[in-house]
């Protein structure tokens, strides 16, 4: 059985949660938290938001732990309400920010790296771009949240379950090493070295972050969305 690790406290204040996991920190605008929240506990500055501080706390404990699940009676107390936007603005986060950032840094390195090396690098980086925006932008938002909107609605559609969503998971590991690979071992080392490292680092931390993303809705949306088709008529 997988560990359980013990919810952060509402009364923790929200500066000691990011100190003790500063990765928790890109997850404030997801929530519409701004900076200047001085000294004040998790449960003020969610009250402050109109952000559910049980649905917060339940996504940070997600988020900074890989083995933690919560129970199903945990998910039915709380209000889950922002969860779908929260969701939302994770992919507003990667396709309006991340991606843009990459390939801005990606464009110099590919036009550096001449005929030799620019098509195959440009190529890993399309294909890595293209799986992750096919499940994010056209699969998640196209699909599965209109779905979950309808149920909320109390509208039954029998052409679709959330169960298919454990199933189309992208997996983008395979093309993320190999162009890692080539940023890392097959590029000649005159060829933007600084950059190559800053762009390599900044692709682990997205690769993290989409990783977190999925263990949220496979941990918390899917459970959640099960219970609604569950208690439909």
């Amino acid at each position: 059985m997988a560990k359980k690790k013990p919810h952060f406290s509402k009364d923790l204040k929200l500066a000691e949660l990011l100190a003790k996991d500063r990765r928790l920190l890109q997850l404030l605008p997801r929530f519409g938290i701004e900076l200047g929240f001085g000294d004040r506990c998790i449960d003020e500055v969610c009250r402050m938001n109109n952000v559910s501080a049980d649905l917060f706390l339940i996504i940070c404990g997600i988020y900074s732990d890989d083995d933690f699940r919560p129970s199903p009676a945990e998910i039915q107390r709380i209000d889950m309400s922002g969860l779908l936007s929260y969701l939302k603005a994770s992919h507003r986060y990667y396709l309006d920010d991340r991606f843009p950032h990459l390939e801005e840094h990606f464009q110099r390195i590919i036009e550096a790296c001449g005929s030799k090396y620019g098509p195959m690098l440009s190529h890993f980086y399309d294909e890595y771009k293209r799986e992750v925006m096919r499940h994010i932008q056209y699969y998640e938002e196209e699909v599965v949240f209109p779905y979950i909107e309808e149920l909320h609605e109390g509208k039954r559609d029998n052409s679709y379950k959330i169960n298919e969503f454990r199933h189309n998971h992208t997996n983008i590991q395979d093309t993320l090493d190999d162009m890692m690979n080539i940023l890392l071992k097959y590029l000649p080392g005159d060829i933007l070295p600084k950059e190559r490292i800053e762009i390599s680092l900044d692709i682990m931390e997205l690769s993290d972050d989409l990783n977190r993303h999925s263990l949220i809705e496979d941990h918390l949306l899917i459970p959640y969305v099960e219970s609604l088709e569950n208690n439909l008529p």
